[in-house]
């Protein structure tokens, strides 16, 4: 041993030296990042499809909504006793029955068959609260006041329905149609509030 020099303890001597990167850690980094990938790739992944899938579905609601109400508007043309209400709904009903038809050609485009709707959409729509409503009102004797303010309110849901389709589809046929039916339903969506206002 030289003369002056001092020993140091070997826990001391670890204690003071740098401190040594340990191996394997910029391998779990790069696992942890792509790990954090794949999720979000499955995240977009699933908002994609549920759009889709979301898409798809208004436009069976619209195609279902829109039949039944047809169904509604013929059926309660002989309980009607009121003649304004009366031709009101006689336009109500041939305008559907030509709608139920142009739509079929813009759902196509759109891979949608009006005459394969989903069963529990098409019994989601079935109106079946509306028929029973009016069945109600037939038997209570107010029946054109009940009528006025259901198909009003049917007519005001189908019409949001139409603008939420219209904001998010591409499809130029489906477009002019929904712009083409909003149009000619209006004057009668006015017609039934005007009504439900006077027979109050």
């Amino acid at each position: 041993m030289q003369p002056n020099q001092v020993e140091y303890p070997i826990d001391y001597l670890n204690q003071i030296a740098p401190e040594q990167k340990k191996p394997g850690m910029d391998g779990k980094w790069v696992l942890g990042l792509i790990g954090l990938g794949v999720v979000a790739v499955i995240f977009i992944a699933i908002f994609f499809l549920s759009s889709g899938t979301s898409s798809t579905q208004k436009l069976q609601t619209l195609a279902a909504r829109m039949q039944t109400l047809q169904k509604i508007s013929d059926s309660a043309e002989k309980n009607i006793k009121s003649s304004s209400l009366r031709t009101t709904n006689s336009t109500l009903s041939i305008f559907l029955t030509n709608a139920n038809r142009n739509i079929e050609t813009p759902l196509k485009n759109n891979k949608v068959d009006a005459k394969k709707l989903d069963k529990s959409i098409v019994k989601k729509e079935d109106g079946s609260k509306v028929t029973a409503a009016l069945e109600d009102a037939r038997l209570n004797a107010t029946y054109d006041r009940t009528y006025g303010r259901e198909m009003s309110f049917q007519l005001d849901t189908l019409h949001n329905l139409m603008q939420d389709i219209y904001t998010s589809t591409k499809s130029k046929s489906l477009k002019e149609f929904l712009v083409s039916t909003d149009d000619n339903l209006t004057p009668i969506r006015k017609q039934l509030t005007d009504f439900n206002t006077t027979s109050e």
